[in-house]
């Protein structure tokens, strides 16, 4: 069995609550989101922007922003926004020496962009000394500040407050998009991406059957994907058939996001599909869960048909997605 995990914030919720009024702002959020490619380009400044905690008017194009979330960090630089500054995470094994995310720390270090504050370790003088015309912040996860956020609203920081929970990567870059002027930087992107994704696909030989995302004991949990989540998406653009817990396993659920958590006991039956990826997942952790005797009776696992999606897919934005169809391409890709 893999040794735990210690794991970013995608098994972690902000215990805020938002209300009533928050559902309402998600549902204008949301038809604002839809509408965006409609309009991108043809509005000027300054503008209004709906986001998590309100309506922000920008009176013209940022030039210094500072996100407080890293999991929008690489939204930001995969749009080209002019990030200067991002706090930085617990150094692991899913970062670099400064706590930047691997998969866009090159990235950032070739932007200039600098550590913010370390840990996750809100530091309001920080901010104040970047002196930014942005700042982005997240509603939810390990990476929210939004218990600071009034003190954020009352030093007069002009902040964005987005939801990656319930938004895709490519929702997001629209919506920064429109707040930062690259809308046209935020369509291309989102291009580029799906193109990578469908040049993968058409050189990959699937195997026969139904898939399942599984979070094998990560921070000591596990975890079924859902159709909708990040990971899924990308899988389905690959041509994968993704299947979540089956309906007479829906009373042994734990607790629920992107993905449904279940007790090891009851992983087994919770994996339908005949093919198993591993959300995070690395080769040591499929070896793992193909040695789990709790797991030994499973289709995929007397097939040998369990893959690793990489440490990076335990959150998909532009450049974990990029990694994740290459991990995949890679083990299914003809010669």
């Amino acid at each position: 069995m893999a040794k735990d995990r210690s794991h970013p914030d995608q098994y972690r919720r902000n215990s805020r609550s938002f209300g009533i009024s928050h559902v309402w702002k998600r549902a204008v959020i949301c038809a604002a989101l839809s509408a965006l490619p409609l309009v991108a380009g043809a509005e000027g400044w300054p503008r209004s922007v709906p986001h998590e905690a309100g309506e922000l008017t920008l009176k013209q194009v940022p030039e210094r922003i500072v996100s407080t979330t890293p999991s929008v960090t690489g939204i930001l630089l995969a749009i080209d926004a002019p990030v200067i500054a991002s706090a930085a995470t617990a150094q692991g094994p899913l970062t670099d020496d400064k706590g930047f995310f691997s998969q866009w720390a090159e990235v950032a270090d070739q932007r200039g962009v600098q550590p913010l504050y370390p840990d996750l370790q809100f530091d309001i003088e920080a901010i104040i000394g970047a002196a930014p015309d942005l700042l982005i912040a997240s509603a939810n996860g390990g990476d929210s500040v939004m218990q600071f956020y009034p003190e954020i609203e009352a030093l007069g920081l002009p902040a964005l407050v987005v939801d990656y929970s319930t938004h895709s990567w490519q929702d997001i870059a629209r919506q920064l998009g429109r707040a930062t002027g690259h809308e046209a930087e935020a369509e291309a992107a989102i291009k580029r991406f799906d193109s990578h994704a469908a040049k993968a696909a058409a050189n990959m030989t699937l195997p026969k059957g139904k898939a399942t995302i599984v979070g094998y004991n990560i921070a000591g949990s596990y975890s079924v994907g859902r159709p909708e989540s990040p990971q899924a998406q990308v899988l389905t653009a690959l041509g994968f058939d993704i299947v979540p817990i089956p309906d007479d396993m829906q009373g042994e659920i734990t607790r629920s996001s992107n993905f449904d958590f279940v007790s090891r006991e009851n992983l087994s039956a919770a994996i339908p599909g005949e093919t198993v990826f591993l959300m995070s997942g690395s080769d040591e952790d499929v070896q793992a869960f193909m040695d789990d005797p709790v797991l030994a009776n499973h289709p995929a696992v007397k097939a040998g048909r369990v893959y690793p999606l990489g440490r990076s897919s335990f959150r998909i934005d532009y450049y974990s997605g990029l990694q994740m169809i290459d991990k995949v391409a890679g083990q299914f890709g003809t010669p």
